[in-house]
């Protein structure tokens, strides 16, 4: 079970393109607060009103009712990067999932989840973790260890501490362009620095990357130096 909070009520945003969904969506919040868990309050409104909204701090997007679901995480994440977002998703899509998580999402419950599953799950991000269910999880860390045993040829490779930087806020799903910013170079640099980790990684694309560094001596280095800031496994809760 989840840790609770005991601290006053938050609000949750709902981004939905059926009006259907979104009741839904409102009846996750009908039963009364048990004692010691978390007052949440819905709030619905189209993605330019949620934003604009400052003291919005969790938003619940359905990416079952949207063709670019992963977009707007991206334009969430954008910004307003310290909004925390849980997705409800399609079921079986492991590659969905990852993607949506590197896109920003801090938990996945899929479209078999019923309302106290999610609310579990919203108890996780408030409190600092990322929630998948435990089938999932199950198979996203199997592949994980199948792109580490692919990559141990190459686990040897050397990153330049421009590299760590580069790499330390990949894992932080930031974009190349944010990454430019943040380090004070071209993005054209970021790319050509990305370029470089994966051939040293034996990565294909950005995906591949992030989850050589999860599952590589990377992780290691990145969670010690710099806790609380980037994909730590602790952090993953899977349903009772």
């Amino acid at each position: 079970m989840v840790a609770t909070h005991t601290s006053g009520p938050i609000q949750i945003g709902l981004i939905t393109a059926e009006p259907i969904r979104l009741e839904g969506l409102m009846s996750i919040f009908d039963q009364p607060t048990e004692a010691g868990h978390i007052r949440m309050i819905p709030v619905s409104g189209t993605l330019a009103q949620l934003l604009a909204n400052r003291s919005l701090e969790y938003l619940i997007v359905d990416l079952n009712s949207s063709s670019n679901g992963l977009e707007t995480l991206e334009t969430i994440r954008r910004l307003r990067p310290t909004i925390r977002q849980i997705v409800i998703g399609p079921e079986g899509n492991d590659q969905l999932v990852l993607e949506a998580i590197v896109a920003g999402a801090r938990a996945y419950p899929d479209l078999s989840a019923g309302p106290e599953s999610v609310r579990i799950a919203i108890e996780a991000v408030v409190d600092g973790t990322i929630w998948a269910p435990r089938r999932l999880l199950s198979k996203l860390i199997d592949r994980l260890l199948t792109v580490r045993d692919a990559s141990l040829t190459n686990a040897s490779a050397s990153l330049t501490s421009r590299e760590r930087q580069v790499l330390d806020l990949i894992l932080m799903a930031r974009s190349n362009r944010e990454i430019a910013r943040q380090l004070g170079i071209e993005e054209r640099t970021v790319k050509a620095h990305v370029g470089r980790l994966m051939r040293k990684t034996g990565s294909d694309n950005r995906i591949e990357l992030t989850m050589h560094a999860l599952s590589g001596s990377h992780l290691a280095d990145y969670s010690s130096s710099k806790p609380g800031n980037g994909i730590n496994p602790s952090w993953y809760v899977t349903e009772e």
